[in-house]
C-alpha cells in the first residue's frame, strides 16, 4: 500500500499528530509520502522524520494580536493558486491519501477518485461534542475545507460519539519543577506576553515565541524562539501550560498531568470549541484576555492526574492495513477501553 499524507501546516499541532503518526507508519512498513500545506517552506523545521516531504502554499489564516483578521484572511486565499495545485497533484501511483484538515489532497483524492481517510481534531467536531459560537462559515469550513470518504476525530473524550483519543507522544520528566510555567501563546504581541507575566516574579515562566519583546525581560522570565526538544522537554518538567486553546499541546498537557490555561485564538471556531470542552470537562481554565487574577487563582491549584491515553497512532495503523475502513466504530471502541478517564468526567 503507497499512502499519500496531506498536513495542514498552518500550525504545530497538524504536524505534532503527523510527527506521532510517521513513527507508526515507518514501524508497520508502509510506504508513505508526506505534503503540507499553509506555510512558506522555510517556515518548516526539524522536519527529518517526514523524509522528503513536499509543500504547497494552500490555504492559511492571517492572525493579528490574538485574533483572526477576517478581511486579511480571505484577501491572501483568494490570491491563492490553490485550483492550479489541486490539478497538478498526480495521486494515481497511490492507493489512498491520509489526510489532517489540509485542501490540496482532500480536493485532488475528490476529483481524482482516490480512497480518502480524514484523521484531525476538526473531524471530532462535526459529531454532538462540545462546541460554541460555530457560525455558518465554521459549519461550511468543516464539511468542505477539506473532504475526505471517511472522516475520523479524535477529542480528549468520546463524548459518545465514534471518535478516537489523541495522538500523543509524550514521555514524563523524572523530576518536575511546580513553579515552572510553560507558556506558548503564538498568536499574542511579544511584550504584552511579556508584561502580563512580569508581576508574578515567585514563579519562573518558559516563554516560546518566534518573536522578541522590546523591553528587556525580568529575571523570571526566559524566553525561547521555537525548539520542539526544548519544548518537549520544558513541558514535561513544568508545574503547568499557559497556551493558546489548541488541540495537540492541551493533548499533551492532560496526558502528563499538567495544570492548562487557555487563551483562545479569537475568532477560531476549534479554539472556542477546545474551550468549551475544557470547561465541561473542568479539564482546563480559559481567559479571553490577559487576565491576571485568574492567573493568580489557576497558579495556586493543584495539578490534576495524567490520562493514560493509548498508543492510538500504531491502533490505528493496524486498523489502516487491515483494509476494513467502513467500520471504524470497533476502533474507537477499542481505544477508549484502554483510557481510564477521570471520574468527574463521566
Amino acid at each position: 500500500m503507497r499512502i499519500l499524507y496531506g498536513v495542514q501546516g498552518t500550525g504545530n499541532g497538524h504536524i505534532s499528530r503527523a510527527r506521532v503518526m510517521a513513527k507508526s507508519l515507518k514501524k508497520a512498513g508502509v510506504t508513505v509520502d508526506f505534503l503540507f500545506s499553509g506555510r512558506v517552506a522555510e517556515q518548516y523545521t526539524d522536519m527529518s522524520c517526514f523524509a522528503d516531504y513536499r509543500v504547497n502554499e494552500g490555504l492559511t489564516f492571517v492572525t493579528e494580536q490574538g485574533k483572526v483578521n477576517i478581511a486579511k484572511t480571505l484577501k491572501q486565499n483568494l490570491a491563492s493558486p490553490i485550483l492550479q495545485q489541486v490539478n497538478a497533484l498526480d495521486l494515481s501511483e497511490y492507493d489512498l491519501v491520509l489526510n489532517d484538515f489540509e485542501p490540496i489532497s482532500a480536493w485532488a483524492a475528490k476529483r481524482q477518485q482516490v480512497p480518502s481517510i480524514g484523521i484531525s481534531h476538526q473531524a471530532a467536531l462535526c459529531h454532538n461534542v462540545p462546541k460554541q459560537g460555530l457560525t455558518w462559515l465554521d459549519e461550511l469550513l468543516l464539511n468542505h475545507f477539506a473532504p475526505v470518504d471517511i472522516a475520523l476525530g479524535c477529542h480528549w473524550h468520546h463524548f459518545a460519539c465514534p471518535i478516537m483519543p489523541p495522538f500523543v507522544d509524550v514521555q514524563p520528566a523524572k523530576r518536575e519543577h511546580g513553579h515552572q510555567i510553560l507558556v506558548y501563546l503564538p498568536f499574542e504581541d511579544a511584550d504584552e506576553v511579556a508584561d502580563f507575566f512580569t508581576p508574578f516574579d515567585d514563579y519562573q515562566f518558559l516563554v516560546y515565541h518566534r518573536a522578541k519583546p522590546i523591553k528587556p525581560l525580568p529575571a523570571h522570565i526566559q524566553w525561547h524562539g521555537f525548539s520542539r526538544l526544548g519544548f518537549k522537554a520544558h513541558l514535561a518538567e513544568c508545574g503547568g501550560v499557559v497556551a493558546n486553546a489548541g488541540f495537540e499541546l492541551s493533548s499533551e498537557a492532560l496526558t502528563l498531568g499538567k495544570k492548562l490555561m487557555v487563551k483562545p485564538l479569537q475568532g477560531q471556531f476549534e479554539q472556542g470549541a477546545n474551550v468549551a470542552a475544557l470547561e465541561l470537562l473542568a479539564a482546563g481554565q480559559s481567559m479571553t484576555v490577559f487576565d491576571s487574577d485568574k492567573l493568580r487563582r489557576w497558579l495556586k491549584a493543584p495539578a490534576p492526574r495524567p490520562i493514560n491515553y493509548p498508543q492510538t497512532a500504531d491502533d490505528f495503523v493496524t486498523w489502516l492495513a487491515q483494509g476494513d475502513w467502513q467500520q471504524p466504530q470497533a476502533l474507537c471502541e477499542h481505544l477508549w477501553s484502554k483510557v481510564n478517564l477521570p471520574d468527574n468526567w463521566n
